[in-house]
């Protein structure tokens, strides 16, 4: 950000030849940071509403470590997806406040822990084995500023489980479903709740799975209203979602 730019604008609004609102919208499109290897995007948060996420996946443990430094200078909340133990050992020494969650793959650093917003996102998943995606998705609408009702292990082989819990699943205020195998799950729930319901497929299943890919089509093909999809495994998609709709 040029600093001169920045004084001429706030000596506008000062002056009454600006509004804040438009200042505001003027900083949106300012620079980002060059750190050579990457472009950190500080202003994500002011035009979203929520700071830049990392995707560790492929990137060097020290990349990854600069580039959380850099975020967390001016966000309180940062965030880093596909992370593995290296990854975090790194940004460890940098940020000593940073936590790894293992299951969830992510590397978190909150200097804001209470959640901002009222609503509730439920979790649920149909198996023990889609944890890891739904804990993507957990830990995210978490450092996102959510509340978070996690539901696991409620899949449609043993559909009791699922009505068991039913009461919470329908005072959310959003619906996230984790479902391999034929993803049955997200179409059973999305009959049964009055919430936006989120679905993701996971790769967990047999071979006819595919990776996923039966479980993403069962979902797109669901016969239930209200149900839309993201991506396979992309818990950190779901959340994201999720929390824009909480915060409407």
């Amino acid at each position: 950000m040029d600093q001169a730019y920045l004084t001429k604008l706030m000596e506008q609004v000062a002056s009454g030849k600006t509004t804040p609102e438009a200042a505001v919208e003027r900083l949106k499109d300012l620079p980002f940071e060059d750190l050579g290897f990457a472009n950190i995007d500080h202003h994500r948060n002011l035009r979203t509403g929520y700071p830049e996420a990392v995707f560790c996946q492929g990137k060097k443990p020290e990349q990854i470590a600069a580039i959380m430094k850099g975020l967390a200078e001016k966000n309180k909340n940062v965030i880093g997806t596909r992370a593995v133990k290296e990854d975090y050992e790194a940004v460890k020494q940098v940020l000593p406040k940073a936590e790894f969650h293992e299951d969830a793959r992510m590397i978190v650093v909150m200097e804001e822990t209470a959640p901002r917003r009222e609503g509730t996102i439920a979790i649920v998943t149909a198996g023990t084995a889609d944890i890891p995606v739904a804990e993507e998705a957990a830990v995210t609408a978490r450092a996102l500023g959510n509340k978070v009702d996690r539901i696991y292990d409620v899949g449609v082989a043993g559909i009791h489980r699922l009505f068991a819990k039913l009461d919470r699943i329908q005072s959310a205020s959003v619906v996230i479903v984790v479902a391999g195998m034929e993803g049955a799950l997200a179409s059973v729930v999305g009959g049964l709740v009055e919430r936006p319901v989120i679905a993701v497929p996971t790769s967990i299943g047999y071979g006819a799975n595919l990776g996923g890919i039966s479980a993403l089509l069962s979902m797109l093909n669901s016969c239930a209203n209200g149900v839309g999809i993201v991506n396979i495994d992309n818990g950190f998609g779901a959340a994201y979602l999720a929390s824009n709709i909480n915060r409407i």
